[in-house]
């Protein structure tokens, strides 16, 4: 029982680098099916400006817990804390009014449209012909979609393309994009984001994700590839059995401490006060 109060106490620990109090403070969620506790009494802090990972083998609790924080599942019991408000995700509307963006791993693109009709689909710009036919305004649109890859550092794909002909890394982009139209956006949740990808195209995301922390986001990646985890988070935190074991600074561990934390389901001796 001691590790476990160790654990969550080191899950709340801040990052070294950030300065200040956490963004958004995660303290005791838990959900419950049944007679079955996918997550159990899940505290977590993340600060701004910082990559946070979330490791953990497949049964984790990992998704629940995400989707516990973008809205898409209401938490049994627990609050979450947005710059020290208290908040209600009772949907996917409700984290975005609050900040939240989560990049799925199929990207939730249409693969037959080009690059701007997927970034604006649902947020498409009108203009008025004439004063009064109202027509979609398309030159607008490809403008403020050069400026975002602009906002990303990235060379713009070509626009007339569908997104089925781009690479995985630009796709990745594109749904980065996509989520930045939302002006008060502070937190992107991004789940598998190298998932299939290959060494190169792996490579752009993890450019991607520094450069989204480099322009002032917080990004949450989940992650099974502890190499990519170790090439751009700042914090990685575990969890086993639907319990948060513990977050540790990437500088502070090894590669085969985080691998123990996921196995044995215990914070490391060596950062427990």
């Amino acid at each position: 029982m001691q590790h476990v109060v160790q654990a969550q106490a080191s899950a709340l620990q801040g990052a070294s680098a950030a300065s200040g109090g956490p963004m958004i403070s995660i303290r005791g969620l838990s959900k419950s099916y049944g007679g079955h506790k996918a997550n159990d009494n899940v505290s977590l802090d993340i600060f701004p400006n910082e990559v946070i990972a979330l490791v953990g083998d497949n049964g984790a609790g990992k998704s629940t817990f995400i989707k516990m924080i973008s809205g898409v599942v209401r938490p049994t019991s627990g609050s979450i804390s947005i710059e020290g408000a208290k908040v209600e995700m009772t949907s996917p509307n409700d984290a975005r009014a609050n900040g939240i963006e989560t990049l799925h791993q199929n990207l939730s693109l249409v693969d037959v449209f080009n690059v701007q009709e997927n970034i604006f689909m649902g947020r498409e710009l009108q203009r008025r012909v004439f004063g009064m036919v109202p027509s979609l305004d398309h030159a607008e649109m490809r403008r403020r979609t050069v400026e975002l890859f602009k906002q990303l550092g990235l060379k713009t794909p070509d626009l007339n393309k569908a997104v089925r002909a781009l690479s995985g890394g630009q796709r990745q982009a594109v749904g980065i994009a996509r989520l930045l139209l939302e002006s008060d956006l502070k937190l992107i949740i991004m789940d598998e984001p190298m998932a299939a990808l290959g060494v190169e195209e792996s490579r752009l995301v993890v450019e991607l994700i520094m450069r989204l922390r480099e322009r002032g986001y917080s990004v949450l990646i989940i992650s099974h590839n502890l190499d990519h985890v170790f090439q751009v988070a700042d914090r990685i935190a575990v969890m086993k059995n639907g319990r948060m074991v513990g977050a540790v600074e990437r500088d502070k561990v090894e590669h085969d401490d985080v691998v123990s934390m996921i196995v044995c389901g215990r914070m490391l001796e060596k950062l427990v006060s």
